[in-house]
């Protein structure tokens, strides 16, 4: 029986192992911190939860817009935590008692590799083993980025990591940085009553998005309170004063930087085997995941020009292990990929958007329908917004972006489309139940096929 090691216990890594139970394969889970890395812990599932909560204040505090006055609102900031907590312990258990089911050897401590066939094992009390192995998968995952001349002290300047742990919002919030982080936290800020402002280099929010429906969703932001300064920049952070590039300054009572993630690959031994490395990503064959030595392979965060997304993980994971197993290659299609911003409204975009197409020299066609007169939206309050889908000339639906209710539900129709490779006509003759929200991608599909219906 061929032995795999994995080295991180995140999405990446507990996906690879549950999915190596199908072959006939040994394998050790190797995990320095909590299962579920990043996503489960610190990032996606605790930062939607408080999404949630945001978006729930939000609907009672305009409930009476429908007719339903509610006297009082009050929140109690520790039970919120406390059901956070309770989410995030369930889903980590589940995933603890799935790798025993599977019979995967899960070992806590940092993994390094020491040679191409060995992983050296340190434990917190000082114990070190080595585990031999035939194939080694390395899922180490990502951190925070931090800015050069800004010191992260987990106090009045902080990253997503510290911030999820709030007792309770903050009143006044400076967000450095506009990608989906930055706007899901200035969202979920000014839905439980902070005073936001979002400071961003770019001169529009989630830079390499369409920028359309990015500007719908700060407008849509905007008109609920929260500030931006785009073209921005931030010189220094002194004495609760935050000084802009533009010459401004003004006091915060908190400074969330979030500026991305960068990769976790110091002192794992990539080096020391001959891996490459590329501004800390490690370089990979994307066929197979492979590195540089034909036996270790690389997934999720630290993998050099993929997206950093949990999806993405799950879906490396299999395409990694599938050829472990078998020796077939079965790749990503990384041009169908969804990416969901979780504000209110939401964003998605899958496949190219009108930037990227002029990129890559592609000629396309494009169409857009909006929320407003869609019923659906309409009865939800929330008819703000649009769909804008993306064709090549006389050829297949290559991208879409949808700024509105949700968004991150409506673009996998969107995803199978470009997967597939449908032509427009094809996909318009299809029938959406009405009322509903993607109705707005039916519409959006008739124009692009050049017969619109409204």
């Amino acid at each position: 029986m061929k032995k795999l090691t994995i080295i991180g216990g995140g999405p990446a890594g507990y996906a690879a192992a549950l999915y190596a139970s199908n072959f006939d394969l040994e394998v050790t889970l190797i995990e320095s911190d909590t299962l579920g890395g990043t996503c489960l812990n610190r990032g996606c599932i605790p930062a939607k939860y408080w999404l949630h909560v945001a978006e729930l204040n939000h609907e009672i505090e305009t409930s009476s817009d429908f007719g339903i006055n509610i006297n009082e609102k009050t929140i109690d900031w520790a039970k919120t935590a406390e059901k956070r907590f309770e989410i995030i312990n369930n889903l980590v258990s589940g995933i603890g008692m799935l790798l025993n089911s599977k019979k995967v050897n899960v070992l806590e401590g940092w993994g390094t590799i020491k040679d191409k066939n060995n992983v050296l094992i340190k434990k917190a009390d000082g114990e070190e083993i080595v585990l031999e192995s035939d194939f080694i998968l390395l899922a180490t995952g990502s951190k925070p980025r931090s800015i050069p001349n800004i010191e992260i002290d987990n106090e009045y300047v902080i990253t997503s990591d510290s911030a999820l742990n709030w007792e309770q919002p903050p009143n006044k919030v400076c967000v450095i940085g506009a990608g989906a982080i930055g706007c899901e936290f200035a969202s979920l800020l000014n839905d439980l009553g902070s005073e936001v402002t979002v400071v961003e280099l770019a001169k529009e929010i989630l830079p390499g998005l369409d920028k359309r429906t990015s500007g719908e969703l700060r407008k849509q932001l905007s008109k609920r309170g929260v500030n931006f300064k785009l073209g921005t920049s931030v010189d220094s952070v002194n004495d609760k004063s935050v000084y802009f590039s533009d010459g401004d300054n003004e006091n915060f009572e908190c400074v969330l930087v979030a500026v991305g993630r960068a990769p976790l690959t110091e002192n794992i031994g990539l080096e020391e085997v001959g891996i490459k490395i590329n501004n800390g990503f490690v370089e990979a064959n994307l066929q197979t995941l492979q590195t540089a030595v034909e036996n270790i392979y690389a997934l999720g965060d630290i993998v050099d020009g993929t997206p950093q997304l949990a999806h993405v993980a799950f879906a490396e994971a299999i395409s990694s292990v599938t050829h472990i197993a078998t020796g077939d290659n079965s790749p990503i299609n990384y041009d169908a990929i969804p990416y969901v911003v979780y504000t209110r409204p939401e964003l998605a975009e899958v496949g190219v958007n009108s930037d990227k197409a002029k990129d890559l020299g592609i000629k396309i066609n494009q169409s857009q329908h909006s929320f407003a007169g869609i019923g659906r939206a309409m009865i939800q309050n929330q008819n703000e917004g649009l769909v804008k889908v993306y064709s090549e000339e006389n050829g297949p639906i290559v991208g879409a972006s949808v700024c509105g209710p949700a968004a991150g539900e409506m673009i996998h129709e969107l995803m199978y489309m470009i997967g597939w490779e449908a032509l427009p006509e094809e996909a318009s003759e299809f029938i959406h139940a009405h009322p509903t929200l993607s109705e707005a991608i039916g519409e959006s599909l008739m124009s692009l096929s050049g017969r619109g219906l409204h």
